[in-house]
């Protein structure tokens, strides 16, 4: 049953987004978040590739979307937290392990709630620790964050 009162808490704002890098101009990071089919965001090679999100307000994620591209997928990712968006001192939540396959994948958190500060968090890094690519490239074609904002 999908819970309708959760919210995106990805931000509008492109400086709320960071990459740890970008394979060329044409899949940069606000491919991430355009709702384009069609664009997609790609790392470069190396493993540890990681996409970091600032929320507006403190928030509590409830569910993770993400479209990868097949032959292209962050195997094993990490979900980190932090209570501050300035200096943010990371914390592993818990693992999402996404299939090696193209079509949408939704991870719901729900049941991670434990390790979460009750005030919320504002910043939160999916680090990609395995790639099905050789080289640890990721490609990622939709990247959904929702959950309650606080």
């Amino acid at each position: 049953m999908m819970d309708n009162s959760y919210v995106s808490l990805i931000s509008t704002n492109p400086q709320d987004v960071k990459v740890s890098s970008t394979l060329e101009k044409s899949t940069g990071k606000k491919h991430l978040t355009d709702n384009n089919p069609e664009t997609c965001w790609t790392s470069r090679q190396g493993p540890g590739q990681y996409i970091h999100l600032t929320f507006e307000r403190p928030a509590i994620p409830k569910r993770i979307t993400i479209i990868f591209q097949g032959g292209f997928v962050g195997t094993k990712c990490k979900v980190e937290v932090s209570e501050s968006s300035d200096r943010p001192e990371w914390q592993t939540w818990t693992y999402v392990h996404p299939e090696d396959a193209n079509r949408r994948q939704t991870f719901d958190l729900i049941t991670h709630r434990d390790g979460l500060p009750r005030e919320g968090i504002q910043s939160m890094k999916l680090v990609f620790e395995e790639s099905s690519d050789f080289y640890g490239r990721i490609t990622i074609y939709e990247l959904k964050v929702e959950g309650l904002l606080l």
